[in-house]
C-alpha cells in the first residue's frame, strides 16, 4: 500500500513538472525582441521594446542603400546594420554591414570577437583572405557575386583588387560582432613606444612613425 501511495505521488509530481515546465516554455517563448536601446546592454542584449510600441518600422533598415564615405586613411567605409543601428536584430544573433572600398583602399588585419563573418561582393574586385590560430592563410580575389566567409574570430583582411569602387554586403552571427583592428591595436593608443617594439620587433623610429599616423601617444 505505501509503495503504491509513493508511486502515486511520484507519477503526481512528475505531471505537475512537466506541466509547470511546459507552461514556462509558453510564457518565454517570442517572436522577437526589438531592442530598447533606453536600457542597459547586457551579454544577451537589450531589454525588449513593448510590442504595443512596436512598428513595421523597426524591422526596416535602409542605410546600407548609401555608400559609405571613403575620404580617409585606409580608403574603406564600413556602414553598420548592428544592435545599435537597428535594433530590430536584438536576440537574433544575426546583423550586417556595407562595405565600400575605393581604389587602393584596404580594410587592415582585423578580427570580429563574438561573430563570423559572411561577405558577399556586389562590385568590383576584392582580395581577402584569413589566417588561422595555427598561421595557415586562406586567401583569394573575389568578384561580383562571389562570397567568403571568416570564422569567428580569425585576424582577416579585405583589399580593393580593381580600378573601380568595390562594395560588398555583410553578414555576421551576432547582433554585435565586435571589432579590434590590428594596426590601431597595436598603434593608436598610449602603450610606450618600448613595449610595442618589444612585441613587434619593429625599431623605434617605425613605431613612432606609426603611433603618429594612427594617433597613439607615448
Amino acid at each position: 500500500m505505501a509503495q503504491r501511495t509513493r508511486k502515486t505521488i511520484f507519477i503526481s509530481l512528475l505531471f505537475f513538472f512537466f506541466f509547470f515546465i511546459f507552461m514556462l516554455s509558453g510564457t518565454m517563448a517570442q517572436d522577437f525582441c526589438v531592442g530598447d536601446l533606453s536600457g542597459a546592454q547586457t551579454p544577451a542584449g537589450f531589454p525588449c521594446k513593448k510590442v504595443a510600441q512596436v512598428t513595421v518600422s523597426d524591422f526596416v533598415f535602409s542605410g546600407l542603400a548609401k555608400a559609405g564615405n571613403t575620404s580617409n586613411i585606409i580608403k574603406a567605409a564600413v556602414t553598420p546594420a548592428f544592435v545599435n543601428q537597428f535594433p530590430a536584430v536584438n536576440g537574433l544573433g544575426i546583423s550586417a554591414a556595407r562595405l565600400d572600398i575605393a581604389p587602393g583602399g584596404v580594410v587592415p588585419l582585423h578580427t570580429h570577437p563574438a561573430a563570423s563573418e559572411f561577405l558577399v561582393v556586389t562590385q568590383g574586385t576584392i582580395a581577402a583572405g584569413f589566417i588561422t590560430s595555427s598561421n595557415d592563410v586562406y586567401y583569394t580575389t573575389l568578384r561580383k557575386g562571389d562570397a567568403m566567409v571568416f570564422p569567428q574570430g580569425l585576424l582577416h583582411y579585405q583589399i580593393n583588387a580593381g580600378g573601380v569602387t568595390a562594395v560588398a554586403i555583410v553578414s555576421f552571427s551576432s547582433p554585435s560582432p565586435g571589432l579590434q583592428i590590428t594596426p590601431i591595436a597595436l598603434f593608436g593608443n598610449d602603450l610606450p613606444s618600448a613595449l610595442v617594439e618589444a612585441v613587434t620587433f619593429l625599431d623605434d623610429a617605425e613605431v613612432k612613425r606609426l603611433k603618429k599616423v594612427l594617433g597613439g601617444s607615448g
